[in-house]
């Protein structure tokens, strides 16, 4: 059966309480979502749309693209994300300590996860205002909740199962993914883990910290992370420094972030009072007669924060776009059915950008994509740029246009 590389991408936020989740959420989605300062302002998770910037294709066609979802301006497309901020974690919650099985099993459809730490150090295990604490021990006790969390899936019926695969001569990594599917875990992920695990051959001898090895293993396959050092306005240089080394060692990319800023800026640029653009260093006043004062002095404040951040700005787009197009490797496509005009039916230029993995995604997956009746159809593609007539199972690259034949 073929393997599908088509992605239905879905970030997860997530983070101990009071840290800036919620904020992070809306200041990259413009999404409703309630924000406060106290742990455990969110119970059932917000959902909402962030966007990456790609280059579009309309300038090198010297076209005007109309698309179905997201925008271009001036030839960068912003290509949608779905984004899910779930309630807050704190230690224990593998075992159902705060809110901690919601938590979890909110993160199952998440590809990958921006941990929002608070870098200040001014907030607690428990998300509680306090003063001093360590940010690398969230990025600690996060991590090892969620191994724990695909541990104790993966070790239901464990004795039995693995007796019986033994005796049998069945493979105990089927047993493995088949217990952990929910999570998108394949066969080939398990064999993966094992191997990075350097655990024994026989899983009946494996210890519970071999277990929590292999568990380890597919947390880094199945959920690749990126640690936003959040509250970087307000954070003591010395706490980011020690988080980006300590999260480094841990395998994990650290990107100061000022979601509050971002956000500051989103609402400005919304309001018509700037012009900027998410992941953007700078940004013009549009009438300096509609800012007030008070305006023009948080404004001025964002400014010397983003010249300070040459290379990340607020930190919240880089964020996302790092986990897009670093951790998980995603491309993007861009079907059409008329390969001269560049449009669908309804005349739309360029109407749909989708993310699809880089590494061996078909043209006929990208049909499917498309609509199921047209993959069910296949009969051909077509490269829009070279004209050349392509199969099914011609693996697409970064940014090329497709037109699907098909008998449907």
């Amino acid at each position: 059966m073929m393997e599908s590389h088509l992605v239905i991408m879905e970030l997860g936020v997530v983070g101990k309480p009071n840290v800036g989740k919620s904020t992070f959420f809306v200041a990259s989605t413009l999404a409703p979502a309630e924000i406060a300062n106290y742990p455990f302002t969110t119970v059932k998770p917000n959902r909402g749309v962030a966007h990456v910037r790609v280059k579009c294709p309309c300038g090198e066609f010297n076209t005007h693209c109309d698309p179905r979802s997201g925008r271009c301006v001036d030839g960068v497309r912003f290509v949608a994300v779905e984004v899910i901020d779930v309630a807050g974690l704190v230690p224990g919650a593998h075992k159902g300590r705060g809110l901690g099985n919601q938590f979890l099993d909110d993160l199952r459809q998440a590809g990958a996860l921006v941990h929002i730490v608070d870098a200040t150090g001014e907030t607690d295990a428990e998300g509680v205002a306090t003063s001093g604490h360590d940010p690398l021990e969230d990025v600690k006790f996060l991590e090892d909740e969620i191994v724990f969390w695909i541990k104790d899936i993966m070790v239901k019926q464990w004795d039995k199962k693995v007796k019986t695969a033994e005796v049998t001569g069945h493979k105990m990594e089927t047993f493995i993914a088949e217990r952990l599917t929910g999570l998108g875990v394949k066969e080939k992920h398990v064999m993966a883990a094992i191997r990075e695990a350097d655990v024994g051959e026989k899983p009946s001898r494996w210890t519970e910290d071999e277990q929590m090895l292999v568990a380890r293993s597919l947390r880094k396959i199945m959920k690749p992370m990126i640690i936003a050092a959040n509250k970087a306005d307000k954070a003591p240089p010395e706490n980011i420094e020690r988080l980006r080394k300590g999260a480094e060692e841990l395998g994990y990319k650290v990107i100061p972030t000022s979601a509050d800023y971002e956000l500051g800026l989103r609402r400005a640029a919304k309001a018509g009072l700037i012009d900027y653009r998410p992941g953007a260093t700078s940004f013009k006043i549009v009438d300096e007669g509609k800012v007030s004062e008070a305006q023009k002095k948080a404004l001025s404040v964002f400014s010397d924060y983003l010249a300070a951040h040459p290379d990340v700005g607020t930190g919240v787009q880089a964020c996302i776009e790092h986990v897009i197009f670093d951790l998980l490797d995603l491309i993007v496509v861009y079907p059409v059915e008329d390969e001269g005009k560049l449009t669908d039916k309804d005349g739309r230029v360029l109407p749909d950008a989708y993310l699809v993995k880089r590494d061996g995604t078909t043209t006929k997956e990208v049909a499917f994509m498309v609509h199921t009746d047209l993959g069910n159809g296949f009969i051909r593609a077509i490269n829009v740029r070279n004209r050349r007539v392509v199969g099914a199972d011609h693996i697409v690259q970064d940014g090329d246009i497709i037109k699907i034949v098909s008998s449907k």
